[in-house]
């Protein structure tokens, strides 16, 4: 993922860290949960956590998926033969566009489909590309080494095929599409002192917001899922998520601390972020909410602790984490 915008509120995050343990509090075995749209009750499958992480696992030992390498393409390969056991239809949406440096690149959006002719949708978004710089790392000769990228980019992607799995057991009443976009991570690396500009990133979905997979799409809403499998993070409400889709960013949180996870969603004001869900509300105009783990006590001042470095690395990976996510974006899914 890229980068934040920073504002002087970063001061009223001072007291946020204040418990450093995370809790599993949530009764997750076949949670009932009560729908507010429709006043039934749906049984809520259970999110594999351990599934999740092997997703991860298996992503990060390809080596990194940096557009244009052998692991990449063996990476794509695996997440569409694993999405098409599950998936009712799977679509490879291939594409080229001009990176910060003015190189044409292919890419390689994923877009896997459930009842794909129901017209009432939920869109759901990860990068499957990895960064190919550790523009952020303290040691300096790793400058321009491609990362791991296990949170970064894996965590969203193993969360959303473990949900694929789930679909495939249990359809929910709404239709879903899940989108993993490529060529999101390649902007102007740190070290250039070249900021670009807000269309150098997330180049994937800028395409797919121009080009969905079906003329005129629509969709309900939609959430990004971005590094969101490292130890003890905060999911802040991202103030772009809280401009475009304010209502669907509190129904996510509350549903959060509904199942007892709002020690990893505090109702918290993040900062404005850079990311997919720009270009989803901007152009496709669909109202999205970016699920992001964001640290102003880190060293970078914004993102977890080793963004963009080498050590973005699968030791790093907390299964309490994934299944707290995978939970809350489950009870969504299946209350709409």
């Amino acid at each position: 993922m890229k980068k934040a915008k920073l504002y002087a509120t970063l001061v009223a995050f001072a007291f946020m860290l204040t418990s450093c343990g995370q809790s599993n509090r949530a009764a997750n075995n076949g949670t009932e949960a009560q729908s507010n749209n429709k006043g039934q009750s749906h049984m809520i499958p259970d999110f594999n956590a351990d599934s999740a992480y092997a997703y991860t696992a298996k992503q990060v030992s390809f080596g990194p998926r940096v557009p244009g390498t052998e692991a990449h393409q063996a990476c794509e390969d695996w997440i569409v033969r694993k999405l098409k056991q599950w998936s009712d239809t799977v679509i490879v949406q291939p594409f080229e566009a001009r990176t910060y440096d003015g190189v044409m690149r292919k890419g390689q959006n994923i877009i896997a489909s459930f009842s794909p002719k129901n017209p009432n949708r939920v869109l759901l978004l990860a990068h499957w590309d990895s960064r190919p710089f550790a523009d952020h790392d303290k040691d300096k000769s790793k400058w321009h080494d491609p990362i791991e990228a296990a949170n970064d980019g894996a965590s969203g992607v193993a969360v959303l095929m473990e949900m694929a799995r789930q679909f495939h057991l249990r359809h929910p009443d709404i239709g879903v599409d899940i989108v993993l976009d490529d060529l999101e991570d390649w902007g102007p690396p740190a070290f250039d002192r070249n900021p670009g500009k807000e269309s150098d990133w997330a180049l994937g979905a800028q395409y797919w917001a121009h080009h969905p997979q079906v003329p005129g799409y629509s969709a309900k809403f939609g959430v990004l899922l971005d590094m969101v499998g490292a130890k003890n993070p905060t999911f802040l409400k991202e103030k772009f998520s809280m401009q475009y889709a304010a209502y669907y960013v509190n129904q996510i949180w509350n549903t959060a601390a509904g199942l007892g996870y709002d020690n990893y969603f505090p109702d918290k004001a993040g900062f404005y972020i850079d990311d997919d869900h720009i270009f989803i509300n901007k152009i496709a105009g669909i109202p999205t909410v970016d699920i992001i783990q964001q640290d102003p006590n880190s060293s970078n001042g914004t993102f977890w602790e080793y963004w963009h470095t080498s050590h973005d690395t699968l030791d790093k990976i907390d299964k309490n984490t994934l299944k707290a996510v995978g939970q809350v974006m489950l009870t969504i899914v299946y209350n709409q």
